[in-house]
Formats: C-alpha cells, structure tokens, sequence
C-alpha cells in the first residue's frame, strides 16, 4: 500500500518523534511505501529514515522551492512546479493518507484531502494520527461541524482518528483491503 503522510517538516520534541518513528517502521515492516513531501528535515526525515530502516519504500514528492532540502536516497522523487500540483500528486500516488503533527502546510492538505473526500472526489481512507492530543482541537471542530450541519456526510465516513500507529495501520489497512 502506498501511504502518504503529511507532516512537519520542523525538528519537534520526543513526544511527536518517537510515536512517528514507531509508526514509520509499522509501514516499512508491513511493506508499505511511504509518499511524503520529500524534505530531508525534521519529522519527515524521522518518519522517511524509519520507513527506510524498516524495509520501505520512499517516494518523495518535493516541490521547487524546497528542493535544496529534498531526501537524496529516495527510491523515487518527483519535484512539482507548486505546493498545488505538490498536493494533488502526493494524493493521486497514494492509496491512503496519514496526517501527522504539522503546521499551516499539514492544515492545508489534511483540509483539502478532506474536502475533496466530501465531494467524493476520491474515496481512499483519511486517519488523523492525533499524537500526544495534537489534533483534540480540530477534531472538536470537526464535531462540531458535524453536529451544526456543515458537514453532508457523517464524519465518519470522512477521517478516522487515531491516537497511536498501530490503530492507524490497522485501520488503513482494513479499509484499503475492503475497496
């Protein structure tokens, strides 16, 4: 299964780098391939280095502008012309999407992935890794999104959260087996 994380590419304390480590080397253990933003810096690199040490694959899709900071022994790597393109094609190479901890980038693409799930747009599984309560706050959003009525479909049927890897895979990998 090819599964794209988003994530910060920021060096981050313990408690987000060691559960995304943990979670990196469940999808190289399991064969998976990674598809993440390419960057070579923070918790990417933590997350593409477990990958790799597990026994994964790493596709990389950079983007021109960050280049510099792309991971050179990706198995493949692919530089988009913006953070748009970047977007649509970590989505259209994955089978499933992770969001892990991150910043306004990480916000950006989870929301998007998310929008276009609503539209059905694409019907692949969405997990909110929600590490150390990282994503209480948009997840009470979320709820409350869909308990006022801006939400046409059941939220459910939009992201599972999890608040460790191994209910993350379990869940990407019961729903990805059952499409």
């Amino acid at each position: 299964m090819n599964i794209c994380v988003f994530l910060s590419g920021a060096d981050l304390d313990e408690r987000y780098t060691r559960p995304a480590r943990e979670f990196a080397e469940r999808i190289g253990k399991g064969g998976h391939t990674l598809v993440w933003g390419g960057s070579d810096t923070g918790l990417m690199k933590v997350v593409a280095d477990g990958v790799r040490e597990s026994g994964g694959r790493l596709v990389g899709i950079s983007v021109s502008f960050l280049r510099d900071w792309a991971r050179k022994d990706a198995d493949e790597m692919v530089i988009a012309k913006d953070l748009a393109e970047r977007k649509a094609l970590l989505l259209a190479g994955s089978d499933a999407v992770v969001v892990l901890a991150g910043g306004l980038g990480t916000l950006d693409e989870a929301t998007e992935v998310l929008e276009l799930k609503k539209h059905k747009l694409h019907n692949k599984p969405v997990v909110l890794l929600n590490t150390a309560g990282f994503y209480d706050g948009l997840t009470l959003q979320l709820q409350r999104m869909e308990k006022e009525g801006f939400l046409p479909v059941p939220l459910a049927e939009l992201v599972f959260v999890a608040d460790e890897g191994a209910a993350a895979l379990a869940h990407l990998e019961e729903s990805v087996g059952t499409r």
